[in-house]
């Protein structure tokens, strides 16, 4: 039986990632092959080639959008975003949901931007408990008026769903930078700590600063 039992944890081992590796591929390829819709009926790869061929929507998205970022970069195409932008930005309703949208997409895919580049270990959700998060920025608005030392904007993950989490602003003396990068500290979230990240022999890992004295 312990044979047996190990037998069948190696082949969980083997089998698990794979097999979850597959769908989610297949349904990302399942999900751009949707793209193919735009196109009219006489042009529909299904009926020029009589079957179907999976990862043509793929394909198709990523030219649009190289089409669409080419068109973007030249003098004209910034006008007409802009111009675009400018009647979205009239309608009621759409206004609301494209801005703050924008914002967002602005800010994550911005060349310039920094959110989600770092991530940091903070004390979260009280005082000695230990967690790693995401900056975001630093605070701006109104809120800033407020807030008179200086702070960072963070996102908290949950585990193992990363795509749930907390919105928090904390000094950047009270978040520590660490060594590893967005991709190993997102595996290392969603494993629940399982997966941990290898740091070169030589780096050095910062020691979390002691609490602060409740006296």
């Amino acid at each position: 039986m312990t044979a047996l039992r190990k037998w069948l944890f190696a082949g969980l081992l083997v089998i698990v990632p794979v097999g979850i590796t597959i769908w989610v591929l297949e349904w990302v390829i399942r999900t751009l092959d949707s793209t193919l819709y735009i196109l009219p009926a006489a042009w529909h790869p299904d009926r020029l080639f009589g079957v179907h061929i999976p990862g043509l929507g793929a394909l198709l998205a990523l030219l649009i959008l190289l089409v669409v970022g080419a068109a973007a970069s030249n003098f004209m195409g910034r006008k007409l975003v802009e111009w675009g932008n400018a009647v979205l930005h009239r309608i009621p309703v759409v206004r609301s949901i494209y801005s703050s949208v924008k914002q967002v997409s602005d800010t994550l895919f911005s060349e310039s931007g920094n959110a989600f580049r770092t991530a940091v270990l903070i004390q979260w959700p009280r005082e000695g408990v230990w967690t790693i998060a995401f900056v975001t920025g630093t605070p701006g608005g109104d809120v800033a008026n407020y807030l008179a030392d200086d702070y960072l904007t963070v996102y908290v993950p949950t585990t193992p769903n990363p795509t749930g989490g907390y919105f928090v602003m904390l000094k950047r003396s009270d978040c520590i930078e660490l060594r590893m990068g967005v991709d190993e500290a997102l595996k290392y979230i969603v494993s629940m700590g399982v997966v941990v990240p290898v740091l070169p022999p030589a780096a050095l890992i910062a020691t979390p600063p002691n609490p602060p004295s409740s006296s």
